[in-house]
């Protein structure tokens, strides 16, 4: 058996597949692979998921030791292979790994050859399929740490640096290569969590004449300390950054957290014990532990030492500190004189012991690089307004008798939000002051304040409103007051999959699901159409405050008594023939489509001309697209035909006026079907949306 594959299963059923699958694939096939089962993993990896791999050499073993580490030692024992290759359960390879990396760890003698890790948010088939991104730029996979040592590196991109000339000697080339790999191994991780095993191949002899496991006390960072022992003990090396790994993101960090996302926050502890026993036999002043030190000086100025500030407790001011300081002190001469001068000096304080001092460079380097993010960085004035909120603003005393409303984030006076405005000053006249977030001036027909957002008074009135009533999600920064009442009355039924039910996602924000998870919180109340969204909301929101089963506000329009006339005045206003018939073609966006956050791409599927050959004589088109796309759809020439409005603020209203409605897989239908009136599905990419862009909750064709 040419190569060992190990992999650590605890039970991510829903990755297992795309990595076993990629192994099927491979183009090298003398290899076994070894699963080593612990946790929940052992129910998880089932008879009729190895049915599928029944061809593989697949060997299936019990730990009784829940750890990483202890996963992989037994997979080491096990194994039988020249060559030892580690992969994670949610990762997958490229299909030629196996084979270019053992053609040149056999061709040239090598101990271990390291690859490229490439990251992605996908499952296979749409890392495979589409034109995703492709990056080796790494993402901290844990939320506490985001060091990143630019004293090292300046590039985001990870490359090798080592140049094999004709003249070198062999000794030479040795070291070039033993140099880049602690650079690109180590130094130029992002942080020490990055520091990993993966992407590589290994000498099972050589593994095995040096002694090499995994420390089975490290629960978490059991990487850092293998590379350090395999670098350590002088490896024949090369390094191929045509050979890569699928390293995936997780993105869904609440429900399924990858191995780093699922310990706390506050790591310090499993950091810095990993650090100790990765230094420990390294000697002192050698390149390779000068790697390690520059990781941890990385650490230390961008993650301890602001913790250290923030945190006024003993284990922090202390405890902790003290352990830094030890560290730090103990550090080579030549990594403090390579840091740059803000670095010089916290690592002098922290080394002698002075805490306060510490907490005086931190202070002091936040304000400038507050400064600098203002002056110098994109978005400065939101920066500034942002400042304002949270260091101001929410210092003020809350207006207990204030509402502020929001529709589509400010795009429109729309929406539930409209319709509980109208009700509310209908029934109690006066009593509330309302406060309306509307980027263009409207006609109210009630008094209330407009404001836009992203202004100083949208912020203002963030902070202080007793009452906020928005129909999608409200800002990042937001910060939840004691005594605000946030009620959020959503925007639409579901067809499509939404935040937790979604199994990917490929639109322009990958971190969606945490930072819905984030935002929902400060909710207090939801609103659902339907018994139908009130199951949806609770599981894909994961939602478990007071749901609001009352029908949408929205919809009231659609039951009026005087419903024909207000249609006639509608129509009157955008200027349609009271003669014409009227189709509204409502599409929503594509997840994969996007120029940025909340803008997408969106192209025009209809033939209008032909539409207009067709039935222009009896009817009139309305286009109304969603109020994430960005693009402006063109109707040129077809003045009297087309009407473009996307930017009508009330979608209720144009359905009011239409007897027919063309739409995809838009939350409309479940509005319009109020009407009882007809309506088509332009479903022309339905194979595409429902299985590879969301999903859905019911069965279209059926």
């Amino acid at each position: 058996m040419k190569i060992s594959v190990i992999i650590s299963f605890h039970g991510e059923d829903m990755y297992i597949c795309d990595c076993l699958d990629s192994l099927k694939e491979q183009t090298f096939t003398q290899f076994e692979t070894i699963i080593v089962l612990s946790g929940k993993g052992r129910e998880k990896l089932t008879d009729d998921i190895l049915e599928n791999y029944k061809d593989m050499a697949i060997k299936t073993i019990d730990s009784s030791e829940e750890t990483v580490s202890a996963a992989r030692n037994a997979g080491m024992a096990a194994a039988e292979g020249e060559y030892i290759v580690f992969l994670d359960s949610d990762d997958y390879l490229e299909k030629t790994f196996l084979e270019n990396m053992y053609g040149i760890a056999s061709e040239k003698g090598c101990d271990m050859v390291f690859g490229r890790i490439l990251y992605t948010w996908y499952k296979r088939s749409i890392f495979l399929a589409e034109d995703v991104e492709k990056s080796d730029k790494e993402d901290s996979d844990d939320d506490a740490a985001t060091e990143h040592d630019k004293d090292a590196s300046d590039e985001e991109v990870l490359v090798y640096d080592f140049e094999i000339n004709e003249g070198d000697s062999e000794e030479v080339k040795h070291k070039k290569i033993a140099d880049a790999a602690a650079r690109y191994l180590v130094l130029k991780r992002k942080n020490m969590g990055n520091i990993t095993v993966l992407g590589n191949i290994y000498s099972a002899e050589f593994l095995k004449k040096n002694n090499i496991t995994f420390d089975e006390s490290l629960e978490y960072f059991c990487d850092m300390p293998f590379i350090a022992r395999v670098l350590n003990a002088d490896p024949v090396m090369f390094g191929d950054r045509q050979i890569c790994y699928i390293k995936r993101r997780h993105n869904d960090p609440i429900h399924y957290p990858s191995h780093l996302q699922s310990v706390s926050k506050d790591d310090f502890d499993y950091r810095i014990k990993a650090y100790k026993t990765a230094v420990e036999p390294l000697e002192k002043g050698s390149f390779l532990r000068c790697q390690f030190e520059k990781k941890l000086v990385a650490y230390y100025s961008t993650v301890a030492a602001p913790a250290i500030r923030k945190n006024e407790d003993k284990v922090w001011r202390k405890k902790r500190a003290a352990i830094m300081g030890e560290l730090l002190a103990d550090i080579d001469p030549s990594v403090i004189k390579e840091s740059k001068r803000y670095r010089r000096k916290l690592i002098a304080a922290a080394a002698a012991g002075d805490t306060d001092k510490v907490c005086k460079i931190i202070g002091r380097r936040n304000a400038v690089n507050m400064m600098i993010a203002i002056i110098k960085g994109p978005k400065r004035d939101r920066k500034i307004k942002d400042l304002v909120y949270k260091h101001r603003y929410i210092a003020k005393p809350m207006s207990e008798n204030t509402v502020l409303f929001e529709s589509f984030f400010g795009k429109s006076y729309s929406d539930s939000p409209k319709y509980i405005f109208e009700k509310l000053n209908e029934m109690y006249p006066g009593k509330y002051n309302c406060v309306w977030i509307l980027d263009k001036k409207t006609n109210l027909p009630y008094p209330a304040k407009q404001i836009k957002r992203f202004s100083f008074a949208y912020y203002k009135y963030l902070a202080t409103s007793k009452y906020i009533v928005f129909n999608s999600r409200q800002p990042k920064s937001f910060v939840k007051r004691k005594g605000n009442v946030f009620l959020e009355t959503w925007h639409g039924t579901p067809l499509k999959k939404l935040v937790f039910d979604m199994d990917e996602v490929v639109s322009a924000s990958p971190m969606y699901k945490k930072t819905f998870y984030i935002q929902s919180r400060s909710w207090d109340y939801l609103v659902a159409a339907n018994g139908f969204s009130d199951e949806v909301f609770r599981r894909a929101f994961d939602y478990d405050k007071v749901m609001l089963k009352y029908g949408y506000p929205r919809n009231d329009i659609l039951h009026a008594d005087n419903k024909e006339q207000i249609a006639d005045s509608i129509k009157a206003k955008i200027g349609i023939p009271k003669d014409k018939k009227v189709i509204i073609y409502a599409p929503t966006w594509r997840d994969d489509e996007y120029y940025d956050s909340g803008k997408y791409k969106f192209t025009l599927k209809l033939d209008l001309k032909q539409m207009q050959q067709e039935l222009g004589d009896e009817y009139v088109v309305l286009l109304r697209t969603h109020y994430f796309i960005a693009d402006n759809l063109d109707t040129t020439g077809m003045e009297g035909f087309a009407y473009n409005l996307s930017k009508y603020d009330d979608i209720a209203e144009l359905y009011l006026i239409s007897d027919i409605l063309i739409t995809d897989y838009s939350s409309v239908f479940f509005d319009y079907a109020n009407l009882k009136r007809p309506m088509l599905f332009f479903t022309y990419d339905l194979d595409k949306y429902r299985d590879v862009l969301r999903g859905f909750y019911i069965d279209m064709e059926t």
